[in-house]
């Protein structure tokens, strides 16, 4: 996998269902300013974020998918780039400690419980943008 040159902020959507990721990539095509990619295998998301971390903007990732869970790529994507918004999202509920612990250190920036309407999704990316934006701002 190849590092792309970049003119729009990356978000990548990973879920092991192809439906889920294309109709999640649709919604979000929608906002001006970004690069969509989706990925049914995590560790190919995790590669493709590794390789261009720095454009980044976005990762949306479900929680239950096979070889690495949604809680563990979130917070490997988070030691790559801090700066990253995080959205885990999951059909079940989630109460267990670690997802708590990294709610609180802000290493997942956002949960949507599914089955969720595209527009609430929107909606959420939409405020994660902003806050990584202000985050920019405020570093300089």
């Amino acid at each position: 996998m190849s590092k792309i040159t970049v003119t729009k902020k990356l978000v990548s959507i990973v879920d092991d269902e192809c439906d889920v990721t294309e109709l999640f990539g649709d919604g979000l095509r929608k906002l001006p300013g970004l690069s969509i990619f989706t990925f049914t295998d995590p560790k190919i998301a995790l590669e493709h974020f590794k390789i261009n971390k720095s454009f980044y903007a976005l990762v949306i990732s479900d929680l239950r998918m096979p070889v690495i869970n949604g809680v563990q790529l979130l917070k490997t994507v988070k030691d790559l780039n801090p700066n990253v918004k995080t959205i885990l999202t999951s059909a079940f509920e989630v109460n267990d400690q670690l997802f708590q612990e990294y709610s609180e250190r802000e290493i997942i920036n956002g949960f949507v419980k599914k089955p969720i309407r595209l527009e609430t999704l929107v909606q959420h990316a939409s405020e994660q943008l902003h806050h990584y934006e202000m985050q920019k701002i405020y570093a300089r």
